[in-house]
């Protein structure tokens, strides 16, 4: 208990940063910005030619190949 008003001040000054950094994310529009990107990402993602591009650039596909032909 010797350092308890040190971390005290600590907790506090953490609190006012990370409040702050909330507020200026709230005021700047971050959080509105960001939900447009992933679902633009999410969309992307399901569609047929993603599908397409992750399959060519998978290189497991022939070993997967193989033991889906086995089973």
């Amino acid at each position: 208990m010797k350092f308890l008003g040190w971390y005290v001040k600590i907790s506090l000054l953490s609190a006012m940063v990370g409040g702050s950094m909330e507020l200026f994310m709230i005021k700047t529009g971050f959080y509105d910005k960001v939900t447009v990107l992933e679902s633009e990402k999410r969309v992307w993602e399901n569609s047929p030619e993603a599908q397409a591009r992750r399959e060519a650039l998978n290189p497991w596909r022939h070993v997967d190949a193989g033991t889906r032909k086995s089973s």
